[in-house]
C-alpha cells in the first residue's frame, strides 16, 4: 500500500468519523488506528456504538466478500461487521448481512 493509498484510507476515515458527529450529535466518532492501533480495531471507533465493527474501504475496485470477511474476522463476538465504502466521486454505500438487518435497525430505531 502507498503512502498515497493509506492518506486516501485515513481521510476517509476521518469523513465517516465526521458524519457520525455531524448526523448523531450525542456521537463521539474518531479513527480507530490512531488509538487502538492493533490490526483488529476498527477503522472508525464508536464509544457509545461499541456493538458497531466498522471498516472503512475508499478504493475503486473492492472484493466486496473479502472486505466483508474481514470485517467479520476483526469484529468478533457480538458486534455488527459493516463495510463502508466509497469510490471516486460517488456516494459512501454500507454494506451489512441480511442476518444483522433487523438488529441494526432495532439499534437506530
Amino acid at each position: 500500500m502507498t503512502i498515497n493509498s493509506r492518506a486516501k484510507g485515513a481521510r476517509y476515515e476521518r469523513e465517516i468519523a465526521q458524519w457520525f458527529r455531524n448526523t448523531l450529535m450525542d456521537i463521539d466518532a474518531r479513527r480507530g488506528q490512531q488509538f487502538a492501533g492493533g490490526t483488529d480495531s476498527p477503522d472508525v471507533v464508536l464509544p457509545n456504538m461499541e456493538w458497531l465493527h466498522i471498516e472503512a474501504k475508499h478504493v475503486e475496485k473492492l472484493n466486496i466478500y473479502k472486505a466483508m470477511e474481514q470485517a467479520k474476522r476483526d469484529a468478533g463476538e457480538g458486534k455488527i461487521p459493516t463495510v463502508f465504502m466509497r469510490k471516486n466521486g460517488e456516494d459512501t454505500l454500507v454494506v451489512v448481512s441480511i442476518h444483522n438487518v433487523l438488529e441494526l435497525n432495532k439499534a437506530f430505531a
